[in-house]
């Protein structure tokens, strides 16, 4: 079986565990413990592994708890970022997770310990809160004790039959793939807040690609409305051979995509001191002012969402939105969004962000922060994407690509629409689209019907309005009639027409007579 075999194998198998264990409980509901349990028995197979450090004698499962001394336990949490002793691995809970009648309140008790073996050490704050929604003491999980470990155990068992291998090489990203096949298939099927917490593997490719072109090393990378991770994780992946020198940096403002998050990092094998995901509000608590500038920042955050905006008097002289004037409309956040990332940009790096399409047309403040940005040059490229790409909305959205560096003053515009397949109920990027958009966006130069490079006075003359169709013209894809032919088919038709009338008419006088 090949590796794309055996990856499409899994994702069948574990998407069924979760449709078959869940019963009446609503899928949205019940991703947590699918995705708890996944991430339980990674890391448990990762914290084995490190203590057998490849000596094939060491067996961690079959340890005593008694043998592990304090200073075991102390080295092991300076580097994994947490501590399970092997009664509490997932293969050993998972041998009796059928009979065991207090399952339910050892799952509890053993996600405390872990959580509460980073107490203290610098990977505490990562740590906590990890498996705080995998509540197994939820009535979601049955009325009863029995029902919950029943449905427990089974989502366990389903699990712990999944094979992926021994735990080296190709199997951390199968354990990464199946985790983010996971959440995008919820995503898929959450409707609108689908579309808030995970951004699809193809958009998310195009973006990183976008943020981190020609950059061969980048200080850090940060997404600062970040959802379960999706897009900082298709940096990494994407881009191994580059030099990540300080990690992956997020916010998300939802606790239950925040604790996901958290999780997706080190299912994808960024340990816990490579990467600083923090909860809150962007917009109004940003936590990430000491450590900026970034070299590379995407994001995609919610679109037209409402904010406090001018309600807050001091947000008008925040060095973020200052040096625009304006702030961003109160129903309309984006832009106060675009304006954050811009202020931790570094002055070599480039941020690429997923916005809605109006705030490049519309008047008012956001017309004053376009002006802004075009007038102090920050705009490299505007990409109209194709509608229908995105899970819980078909609208087409728009990727504003900003850079501090630029040499020339002309933006780039790209018409992207047309690019997409459609697969089930929505659109795809494919590589080769991707290849196109990225060979645009490297060469600048102009194509018809596809990308303009647009002079700086020219954007002034049209009120600093940054929508693509403004300045890539639309293909006319009707089809072009001659009008001659046309009309000697038309004459053509009438004689027969006629000739078919006059026999007619002689049928009907002989039938007549």
């Amino acid at each position: 079986m090949t590796g794309n075999q055996q990856r499409a194998a899994l994702q069948r198998q574990i998407w069924q565990i979760a449709n078959d264990v869940r019963g009446a409980v609503d899928g949205w509901d019940f991703k947590q413990y699918v995705l708890g349990t996944l991430f339980y028995r990674f890391i448990s197979e990762n914290f084995a592994s490190y203590i057998e450090a490849d000596d094939d004698s060491i067996d961690y499962t079959k340890l005593a708890d008694s043998v592990i001394t304090p200073e075991i336990k102390d080295d092991a949490v300076k580097t994994k970022g947490y501590f399970i002793y092997p009664s509490q691995l997932f293969a050993n809970i998972a041998k009796t997770a059928n009979t065991n009648e207090s399952l339910n309140t050892d799952l509890a008790k053993i996600f405390t310990e872990i959580e509460s073996s980073a107490n203290g050490y610098p990977s505490e704050r990562d740590i906590k809160g990890l498996f705080a929604d995998f509540d197994t003491t939820s009535n979601r999980l049955g009325n009863t004790v029995k029902d919950k470990n029943a449905r427990l155990a089974a989502v366990i068992k389903g699990v712990a039959g999944l094979d992926f291998g021994d735990f080296h090489g190709s199997h951390i990203d199968l354990f990464g793939d199946a985790y983010e096949f996971l959440i995008s298939n919820y995503a898929a099927n959450a409707g609108k807040s689908g579309g808030e917490f995970f951004t699809p593997q193809h958009v998310s490719k195009l973006i990183a690609q976008l943020a981190m072109h020609k950059q061969d090393r980048v200080n850090k990378i940060y997404d600062p409305a970040c959802g379960s991770g999706s897009l900082l994780l298709q940096a990494k992946k994407h881009f191994d051979a580059h030099i990540v020198e300080e990690g992956f940096f997020g916010q998300e403002i939802n606790h239950t995509t925040y604790n996901l998050a958290r999780m997706n990092m080190f299912l994808h094998n960024v340990n816990y001191d490579k990467f600083n995901i923090q909860l809150g509000n962007t917009l109004i608590d940003p936590y990430f002012g000491d450590d900026k500038p970034f070299d590379a920042i995407v994001s995609n955050p919610p679109y037209s969402v409402s904010w406090i905006g001018s309600d807050d008097p001091t947000l008008i002289n925040d060095d973020r939105f200052a040096p625009a004037g304006v702030l961003s409309p109160k129903s309309k956040a984006d832009f106060a969004f675009v304006l954050h990332a811009l202020s931790y940009l570094s002055s070599k790096g480039r941020a690429a962000i997923v916005c809605f399409p109006g705030i490049f047309y519309r008047g008012g403040a956001e017309q004053k922060i376009r002006k802004y940005l075009v007038d102090n040059n920050y705009v490299e490229t505007v990409i109209a994407l194709a509608p229908n790409l995105f899970f819980g909305t078909t609208i087409a959205v728009t990727i504003l690509v900003l850079a501090k560096n630029k040499t020339s003053t002309n933006t780039q515009f790209i018409d992207a629409s047309g690019l997409f397949k459609k697969e089930t109920n929505n659109n795809v990027l494919t590589d080769k689209h991707i290849e196109d958009i990225m060979q645009a966006f490297d060469s600048k130069a102009n194509v018809e019907y596809f990308t303009q490079s647009v002079p700086y006075e020219k954007i002034v003359a049209n009120d600093y309005n940054l929508s693509v169709s403004s300045y890539v013209e639309a293909k006319d894809n009707r089809e072009v009639i001659d009008i001659v032919q046309l009309n000697a088919e038309i004459k053509t038709t009438v004689e027969k027409i006629d000739q078919l009338r006059a026999a007619i008419d002689a049928i009907v006088a002989e039938i007549e007579a």
